[in-house]
């Protein structure tokens, strides 16, 4: 069966604004860590936009990180609210702060636990980017574990020193090598980007459903973000626990609730309740240890299979 996967590097103009908006998160959370965060960057062709609401005791110099991530010479643009109250009023009761699905996976086919085409292509990416650190995708395809299809398309690259050093990092059948020629013009310049539009990418590529719901630029109270990383940590200690091939953990909740209105594992195809686990958000913050600053570095290469504190399982 034939499964392709795609990975960007963290100066794609999505994932730049995914870095800018959980930098901002991790500065309240330094200082105030029970800040309520809901923070959407939209940046490009010198301008970025930072929207939606934050409630925290902190004072945050906004722009400072934004020059720190994209320099100077860009003009900042800030509508920032408080939480609604009526949002808060749910979430103060250690409800949920939305409605939504999670999902969380893993795999015993690699040693990240992670999908076998997202970690080549995530790889791949990765050692691309300490070579030239631009804009950039990479696009592997593999059939069963043969690895038949390539892509890789970096900014600022010559197509034939691109091809060698993509040649000695991955082996397949053919290859892409900046397919549309070659481009110096990436990032900002060349498109705009918005937070949350790669949240494929950020979780487990496209063969492994996703609940809808982004990560970054949100503090822990949102299910969408605590929610996944408690699905990904069951996942991973039921692959463990039943000596499994294949986990996937579906967590459902209403906002205001405390408790999950589903919270199913699907164990090598075969499901089970899930009742060994407390998947309240008050919970799942306190054993994830969720409301220390942390999330800037979640945005540059996925938010799981990376070492974070919701992939130990000794938790």
């Amino acid at each position: 069966m034939k499964k392709t996967c795609e990975f960007v590097s963290p100066m794609h103009p999505d994932k730049i604004c995914d870095r800018i908006s959980d930098a901002i998160l991790d500065a309240y959370l330094e200082k105030d860590p029970d800040s309520r965060v809901a923070l959407e960057t939209m940046g490009g062709h010198g301008c970025i936009t930072l929207k939606g609401e934050i409630t925290s005791f902190a004072e945050v110099d906004t722009d400072s990180i934004v020059k720190r991530i994209v320099g100077d010479g860009f003009e900042i643009i800030k509508r920032i609210s408080k939480q609604s109250p009526q949002i808060a009023q749910g979430v103060d009761s250690d409800g949920a702060g939305d409605q939504g699905i999670m999902v969380g996976f893993a795999t015993s086919l690699t040693q990240s636990r992670m999908p076998l085409e997202y970690e080549l292509a995530r790889n791949l990416c990765r050692e691309i980017f300490k070579v030239y650190p631009y804009d950039g995708k990479t696009q592997v395809t593999i059939d069963g574990n043969s690895i038949t299809t390539v892509v890789a398309s970096f900014q600022n690259t010559n197509t034939v020193e691109l091809e060698k050093l993509v040649r000695s990092l991955i082996k397949a059948d053919e290859y892409y090598i900046n397919p549309a020629g070659e481009w110096d013009i990436g990032g900002f310049d060349a498109d705009t980007g918005l937070t949350g539009r790669k949240i494929v990418v950020d979780a487990y590529g496209p063969n492994v459903m996703v609940g809808g719901g982004a990560f970054s630029g949100k503090d822990a109270t949102k299910v969408d973000r605590s929610g996944a990383y408690m699905a990904r940590h069951i996942a991973l200690k039921y692959l463990e626990k039943y000596n499994a091939k294949e986990v996937r953990v579906h967590l459902a909740y209403a906002i205001g609730k405390r408790e999950a209105l589903m919270k199913s594992a699907f164990v090598d195809d075969q499901e089970i309740e899930i009742e060994d686990f407390d998947v309240s958000p008050r919970a799942i913050i306190s054993l994830l240890d969720l409301k220390k600053p942390q999330y800037e570095k979640t945005a540059e290469w996925g938010h799981f299979g990376n070492g974070f504190g919701w992939d130990n399982i000794q938790n």
